[in-house]
């Protein structure tokens, strides 16, 4: 078990034009010692890059990376005491489950074949599939081939684990039960691990931090509830969460942030931090307005709306506002997210409130956050 620490990790790809691409910005960030890190972002941000720098098959263009002591800039793959795990699984066709378990073992190790053997059953029990080690991949199902790929690292103790979106070829209900799985194998074994995703929602349930990058640059490192209530940019509060949170481009006016639909009077604590800001966007997440019926006396925070469209997901329905007085041909739309057992159609007039305590503010200009709602008003969840 042993601290992976990436120092100011980049990575420059020349296309045969001239030209330079940095599909890895200066990345700094360290993984704990049996810490579940999740690097997570859109298709193209340089996770899977970043990944593979650290397995080894790609080359670091500057920084450093280190494991435990050990610079492993410059060692080879083999050598660096890392197991990985891939999408594609990648197990040998040709091979039982058995043997695709015992090959890195035999190759890399002089471990004598009772060793190798007694290895190999103890991680195929412990992975639940003792019974299959005399068959072949072929013969195996995803979810299965998945648990051979993750036995054959797990039988390689090593000091880290690398895990390249592994679940992406799983449909959605076995997703969702090896996404635990995973988590308790980890839990177990303590190996420091990174895992690569771009689904949010893996990085949410999985990690022990989250690692949000995009277009290369590193955007923020922090627990899942930290990125979510507390994001450092309006790329950050975009990315993370389902639906995700709804913005409004404003300018302060006053004592209020306005825009053609909005007047929203601020309290005077937060108007006193904004400094000499003057366009914003605010975010608010869609969980957190309130939703009432037409009848519900109006106040500064409360908008009268109108249902375009209800989205029904089971324990809750994602209901899709306009502004009742927005006669645009394109309204501005946001979602709030309510019960599923409360009837709501579309054209229905209703009343929503935005709680001041609840808003998120960003600098329009650069997307910085310059107002977040605090993790201590979240039921259950210390401020940090």
């Amino acid at each position: 078990m042993t601290e992976l620490t990436l120092d100011e990790v980049t990575k420059v790809f020349n296309e045969g034009s001239g030209n330079e691409v940095v599909a890895v910005d200066s990345v700094d960030v360290t993984i704990d010692d049996g810490e579940f890190l999740v690097l997570v972002g859109p298709s193209g941000c340089g996770k899977s890059t970043t990944l593979r720098m650290i397995a080894g098959l790609e080359t670091i263009s500057d920084g450093e990376i280190r494991l435990g002591d050990r610079l492993i800039n410059d060692v080879s793959p083999a050598d660096r005491d890392i197991a990985m795990v891939f999408q594609s699984y990648a197990l040998y066709p040709h091979m039982t489950v058995r043997q695709n378990m015992s090959f890195g073992l035999e190759e890399s190790t002089e471990m004598l074949d009772d060793e190798i053997a007694a290895i190999v059953e103890e991680t195929a029990t412990m992975m639940g599939i003792e019974e299959l080690l005399d068959r072949k991949p072929s013969e195996l199902s995803g979810g299965q081939q998945q648990r051979v790929a993750l036995g054959r690292a797990i039988v390689r103790d090593p000091d880290a684990f690398l895990m390249d979106e592994p679940l992406s070829n799983l449909d959605a209900k076995l997703r969702a039960t090896m996404r635990t799985e995973l988590q308790r194998i980890q839990e177990d074994l303590g190996v420091t691990t990174v895992y690569v995703t771009h689904d949010q929602t893996e990085a949410m349930t999985m990690g022990d931090r989250i690692a949000i990058l995009n277009d290369g640059v590193l955007q923020q490192v922090g627990t899942p509830l930290e990125c979510y209530h507390t994001p450092n940019n309006r790329f950050v509060a975009g990315f993370i969460g389902d639906p995700s949170m709804n913005f409004f481009d404003v300018t302060l006016s006053g004592d209020s942030l306005t825009n053609e639909s909005v007047t929203y009077p601020l309290p005077d604590e937060i108007r006193a931090s904004l400094d000499e800001a003057t366009n914003f966007t605010l975010g608010v997440r869609p969980e957190d307005i309130e939703f009432h019926d037409k009848q519900t006396a109006f106040g500064d925070h409360n908008f009268e709306c109108v249902v375009d469209v209800v989205e029904p997901v089971g324990e809750s329905n994602n209901v899709y506002l306009r502004f009742a007085d927005d006669d645009s041909p394109d309204p501005e739309m946001f979602i709030v997210t309510i019960s599923g057992m409360r009837n709501v159609s579309s054209g229905d007039r209703v009343v929503a409130t935005i709680p001041p305590e609840s808003i998120h503010l960003f600098d329009e200009r650069n997307g910085h956050a310059l107002k977040n709602r605090s993790l201590g008003d979240v039921d259950g969840v210390a401020s940090t």
